[in-house]
């Protein structure tokens, strides 16, 4: 190889080295993301598993048991579909007149409060 072309080499192999490094860096950032993600969904599911229990009435370790079983319903498809009809359809069988509106209200203010609780470091 000629000075010219090592020279070439040497400037490709560098570039190459930060781009793989860049990229290394957003998969990266991209799994901590995902993980968070996950982690914020699950608080949310419990969070609304919580507040769900609090309004059919159920009490200690059953209203613990219930938010256990709300977070495992999000496990039924992707989305949050799953764990809205779990919830919608206890409140119909208990009669707990709560409309779709409001349980999405408490979904995505619940989602609010686990994203800080997750910020914040607390369990």
């Amino acid at each position: 190889m000629r000075g010219r072309d090592r020279l070439l080499a040497a400037e490709r192999d560098r570039y190459m080295s930060g781009f793989d490094k860049r990229e290394e860096g957003f998969e990266k950032k991209y799994a901590h993301d995902e993980e968070l993600r996950f982690k914020a969904m699950a608080r949310r599911n419990k969070l609304l598993g919580q507040w769900a229990a609090d309004k059919l009435g159920i009490i200690g370790a059953d209203a613990d048991a219930y938010a256990k079983a709300v977070v495992i319903a999000d496990f039924d498809e992707p989305g949050d579909d799953d764990v809205f009809r779990k919830v919608r359809a206890d409140f119909d069988a208990k009669g707990v007149k709560i409309s779709d509106e409001e349980i999405r209200a408490a979904m995505n203010d619940l989602l609010a409060k686990a994203v800080e609780e997750i910020k914040a470091g607390t369990k």
